[in-house]
């Protein structure tokens, strides 16, 4: 065992709690408000749609209970075609293939390493001409950023496509001074452990359209008629949020814009310490919106580093530090192996770059100076073994 790694482990991104959380647990307890549904889901939902500028919100089990829903309520079923971010984690397009619906995916751009509106005016041009539109757009706001929603609104509104905005990993950024997940017909919101704020596990789905919302909180519940005995007409789904972790969403949403600030801290510290480092670049802030900096991404050019993003990726390791590659693209997976794809440029794939040459450093919000210091140093090892200094 080496000297780096008999200290403790510094994570991507941990849960990070704050004081209320407990207090609006116990209040759960104190009330028994531990079934399924309570007062705090209610509250919860109320408060992240004041947050967020939204009409409604609807507390479910995950982000991707979310986005099965939004594309049920999108009409979209066996054979159809849903366009997808390729650059993005499964869950965005597992549910794509519970409908029994085919993906295709589009590439990023570089500006923003988001859903590139090039590629994806390409694969509608395209679609049209063969008379199969996609029954939606899925953009996906990577690693805290809004995607160029102006734009690819543009497209989807000319081709009369509805767009289902996944900011799994974007809750408090911005576009244009709007909140990130507000732009489509549905936005997504995951409170997954290793996101800026978590309950646990669960999703928020928020619209303007407050009747949807209504009808997909039908279907979450089991999709119960209105009668005393147990009587259904459709097929429900358990993708109800429970109270016990609404309650600690409450709390956690009181800190939000904290955690938002520290994380950003952490990337501007890593910015400082490695931008001036030939064939190291990170993850651009568009001019167009302010990112939350869930995760702090960089991309690492072994050619000027005489090492790669995976070797350093190692070699954290052996410090006991996680970092993880950038997103491994949708169209590479096996899962989607077959499923057509558009590149930013007809010989150019970005997200096959990122993917290969990216890295994502330790970013959460409870990351202390020494810890970060410690990140800093062990990655700086790495550079300098590559360079031969």
């Amino acid at each position: 065992m080496t000297a780096g790694n008999t200290k403790g482990k510094i994570y991507l991104s941990s849960p990070h709690m704050g004081e209320s959380e407990l207090l609006y647990v116990q209040d759960a307890f104190e009330t028994n408000w531990i079934a399924p549904l309570g007062p705090h889901v209610e509250g919860f939902e109320r408060e992240l749609a004041q947050y967020v500028g939204v009409k409604g919100a609807l507390a479910l089990s995950s982000g991707t209970a979310a986005i099965h829903l939004a594309l049920k309520y999108l009409n979209v079923a066996a054979d159809d075609i849903v366009f997808c971010s390729t650059l993005t984690f499964v869950a965005t397009a597992n549910p794509i293939l519970y409908l029994g619906a085919k993906p295709v995916f589009i590439d990023s751009e570089p500006d923003s390493w988001n859903m590139s509106p090039r590629a994806l005016e390409r694969a509608l041009r395209k679609a049209e001409s063969t008379g199969h539109l996609p029954k939606a757009v899925i953009v996906v706001n990577l690693y805290g950023q809004s995607a160029d929603m102006d734009e690819l609104l543009r497209l989807c509104e000319q081709y009369d496509v509805p767009l289902l905005e996944d900011a799994a990993e974007s809750l408090g950024a911005t576009y244009k001074g709007r909140a990130s997940g507000t732009f489509g017909k549905f936005g997504v919101y995951s409170f997954n452990g290793n996101k800026i704020i978590t309950t646990s596990g669960g999703g928020m789905l928020v619209s303007d359209d407050t009747d949807a919302l209504d009808k997909i909180r039908f279907w979450s519940t089991q999709a119960r008629d209105s009668a005393k005995h147990y009587q259904h007409s459709e097929v429900g789904y358990n993708y109800r949020l429970s109270n016990v972790l609404a309650a600690i969403g409450r709390g956690q949403l009181k800190v939000l814009d904290e955690r938002i600030a520290a994380r950003r801290k952490i990337f501007d510290t890593y910015y400082e310490r490695f931008r001036n480092i030939p064939g190291i670049s990170f993850m651009p802030e568009a001019s167009f919106g302010k990112s939350n900096r869930w995760l702090s991404a960089m991309t690492i050019d072994p050619a000027a580093c005489g090492v790669t993003a995976s070797e350093c990726i190692d070699l954290l390791a052996e410090h006991n530090i996680e970092s993880r590659p950038v997103w491994k693209p949708m169209h590479l997976q096996p899962l989607f192996q077959g499923c057509e794809y558009y590149p930013h440029e007809e010989n150019h794939s970005v997200s096959d770059l990122l993917f290969h040459t990216g890295i994502c450093l330790p970013s959460g919000s409870n990351l202390t100076s020494s810890d970060l210091e410690r990140v800093i140093g062990s990655l700086e090892q790495g550079l300098k073994r590559g360079i031969g200094v």
